[in-house]
């Protein structure tokens, strides 16, 4: 019986636990000058990494969309029904709400923008997204992790290979998640925020350029597009029938030369000339209501037309972030004294539990 209750566990009381904090905290107490000893280090990595760190400028766009559909067509909605146009239908919700927020995260407008080509202070032409991969440092990142000796982003070449478009996609990513955003300041209205935050203010402030070009360039031709390809096919239209017009006319013309000074008793030598005249009264006819359509279907695409307005665009020098070097001393003295106490508390524990069993 006394064999299996030596075996038992010891319970540790309330008074035990005390004690051992009591001991702990005299062991720190005694280890205090390597524990200040510690944060002090930790300060100066930290205040040398503030001075280290790249400030970040910020190009910031703002621009004020309205989508408005319909207003003052509803006078033409009959008329242009009867020639089977749609002056009110547009797009439909392609584009409604704040999707055109998301257009701007979106991996094909990220990669656009980038591969555009800017002008160098120095005069000469470089890629967006060369002048990123430069500032970055990118090129050496690659060939010793990835073991890529070269890389072309030429926007000439038809399409891209497999190594292309994985870094593109690593970068657009990159640029989506953590450069760039985009807000609206105000619920209640249609005011779009870009925000650009990068460590060169070159990139940050073309790049933010030929984003919110390209975006809005995509985003208005997205919205009009079945109001353009309308107006585009009664164009061809009108076109089409505006010849027949006139060949009809010309073989009118043609017929009454054929018989100048005609005999009023032979009634059949004006059938010939009466027939064109039929085929001319018929296309007026219909290039009169084409003529009519295609200038409704110009007002429907000018109805479908966004406006985008540019409010404040980036304008050098932008504003530039650095970094706080208080924030940093005391975050880097706290890390520090933080570790040195856990390390110095695990290695204490360590060294009694050894003294206890050699004991």
């Amino acid at each position: 019986m006394d064999k299996i209750n030596s075996s038992e566990p010891e319970e540790i009381s309330v008074k035990d636990i005390i004690l051992k904090y009591q001991d702990g905290l005299r062991f720190l107490k005694s280890k205090i000058k390597i524990i200040l000893l510690c944060g002090a280090v930790g300060s100066v990595v930290g205040v040398g990494y503030a001075i280290m760190k790249k400030p970040v400028y910020t190009a910031t766009c703002t621009f004020v969309l309205d989508d408005n559909r319909g207003g003052g067509l509803g006078q033409y909605a009959s008329l242009a029904a009867f020639a089977g146009i749609d002056i009110a239908g547009g797009t439909g919700g392609v584009f409604e709400g704040d999707n055109i927020m998301e257009l701007y995260k979106s991996r094909n407008m990220i990669k656009q923008a980038l591969l555009s080509s800017i002008v160098m202070p120095d005069g000469k032409k470089q890629l967006l997204i060369d002048r990123y991969v430069s500032v970055l440092n990118l090129k050496k990142r690659w060939k010793e992790k990835d073991h890529i000796e070269t890389i072309n982003f030429n926007p000439s070449a038809d399409k891209f290979n497999r190594k292309q478009d994985s870094l593109i996609i690593d970068i657009s990513s990159t640029i989506a998640n953590k450069i760039l955003n985009i807000s609206k300041p105000d619920k209640k209205l249609n005011v779009v925020k870009v925000d650009i935050a990068f460590v060169d203010e070159l990139f940050s402030k073309e790049f933010n350029d030929k984003l919110v070009a390209t975006v809005n360039d995509f985003y208005i031709k997205t919205k009009t597009k079945k109001a353009q390809k309308n107006l585009d096919i009664l164009k061809n239209q009108v076109d089409s029938v505006k010849g027949i017009l006139n060949q009809s006319l010309g073989r009118v013309a043609s017929s009454n030369d054929a018989t100048p000074n005609a005999n009023p008793l032979r009634s059949i030598l004006n059938v010939p000339s009466q027939r064109k005249q039929v085929d001319v009264q018929a296309s007026s006819s219909i290039y009169a209501e084409l003529v009519k359509n295609l200038e409704l279907a110009k007002i429907s695409l000018r109805q479908e037309m966004p406006l985008i307005q540019v409010i404040d665009e980036p304008i050098y020098p932008l504003s530039k972030s650095t970094s706080n070097k208080i924030l940093y001393i005391v975050g880097g003295f706290f890390l520090m004294v933080l570790a040195s106490v856990f390390i110095l508390i695990v290695w204490g524990t360590s060294k009694k539990s050894k003294e206890f069993k050699d004991a």
